[in-house]
């Protein structure tokens, strides 16, 4: 076994301390990577807090991982040790279902290993994932960081990256189309990047006015407070795509009057809270609400690849492993801009 060092939750009440614990000896097919940077997703505090429900404990969080390749399995040939490689959400997956077959593993309909706060494929052994030292993973669930992205600066690219590109992606989402974008946080900043990058008319729909200047410089067009009633009147009808980024509770029929006949709405955050909706706002104009959930491996990469080419990098503010709860209290704030990044080296 592998000894490591990482940060836990051992309760949902409890904050998040030094933790050792270990990994599996390096397999055939598995890498053993030196982890650089870990994101904080906002996902993480919700799992550490047993938001959700069902977390478990101990929990090492963490799924925006880079790192360096540090040993390989016999049978690895797509990576190389000192390579600079990413690790997302899950680890494993059945591999066998019609979603696997189709690379789109995120919908997995056997087991999905989620790279923290899930199961290894056995279903028994808990995973642990990114805010430590090292981990194991199969190679067919590693990814390639290229070279034009800074390392801190791809690591929220492995969940907030490809959160924002599958879904505007999938639904076609480009030239000619106009985006709106709900939230500028960590997901909403990189879906104006991306938005921008794709060619859409990007609109930022946030609460209060403190972030107007920040959308214009990420690409956005226009920016609107939803916190102004007469938003909603000045912006019906007008848009092809909303991209919902919020985690807290929010009213959707009023969103979705803001779509043209034959709109989507995309969900993307995730509240704690079930949302209310009515069946008029979608009924009278055709619309469509969805939801998606990252991406699979081979999308991830296109993503990564899309990021490098149109210099699409997080926006990030690293801090030492020793922040990390006062980064939690920050992000149920609001207060980074736009995603907290841990450096690695600060626990070693």
């Amino acid at each position: 076994m592998i000894d490591v060092r990482g940060y836990a939750a051992r309760t949902a009440k409890s904050r998040l301390a030094p933790f050792t614990f270990s990994r599996r000896e390096v397999g055939r097919q598995d890498i053993l990577i030196g982890i650089r940077y870990c994101g904080i997703c906002h996902s993480d505090v919700h799992q550490a807090r047993d938001e959700w429900g069902g977390s478990i404990f101990p929990m090492v969080p963490g799924h925006e991982i880079v790192g360096v390749v540090e040993r390989v399995g016999a049978s690895v040939k797509q990576f190389k040790v000192g390579q600079m490689v990413g690790v997302g959400c899950f680890v494993d997956s059945c591999r066998t279902c019609p979603q696997c077959k189709k690379g789109q593993e995120q919908y997995c309909e056997g087991h999905l290993s989620f790279t923290y706060n899930g199961k290894e494929r056995d279903g028994i052994t808990p995973t642990y994932g990114g805010y430590s030292t090292k981990l194991v993973v199969d190679q067919r669930y590693v990814l390639r960081i290229p070279k034009q992205l800074r390392p801190e600066e791809a690591a929220p690219l492995l969940c907030a990256g490809i959160t924002a590109y599958s879904p505007l992606r999938h639904w076609g989402v480009g030239k000619t189309h106009r985006l709106a974008v709900v939230g500028l946080g960590g997901l909403g900043h990189m879906a104006v990047k991306i938005g921008k990058a794709l060619g859409a008319h990007v609109t930022v729909l946030s609460h209060s006015g403190k972030k107007r200047h920040d959308a214009k410089r990420l690409g956005a067009t226009d920016f609107f407070k939803t916190s102004d009633p007469k938003t909603f009147t000045t912006l019906a009808k007008r848009f092809d795509f909303i991209l919902d980024t919020v985690s807290a509770p929010h009213d959707l029929d009023a969103q979705l009057e803001l779509l043209k006949t034959d709109g989507t709405m995309i969900l993307v955050g995730v509240p704690d809270k079930p949302a209310q909706l009515g069946a008029f706002p979608l009924i009278l104009k055709r619309r469509r609400l969805v939801g998606s959930l990252i991406g699979g491996i081979q999308e991830t990469q296109e993503m990564l690849d899309f990021c490098a080419k149109h210099k699409c990098g997080a926006d990030v503010e690293v801090i030492p492993i020793q922040q990390l709860n006062e980064a939690y209290d920050r992000l149920v704030r609001g207060d980074v801009r736009y995603r907290f990044v841990i450096d690695m080296s600060s626990l070693t």
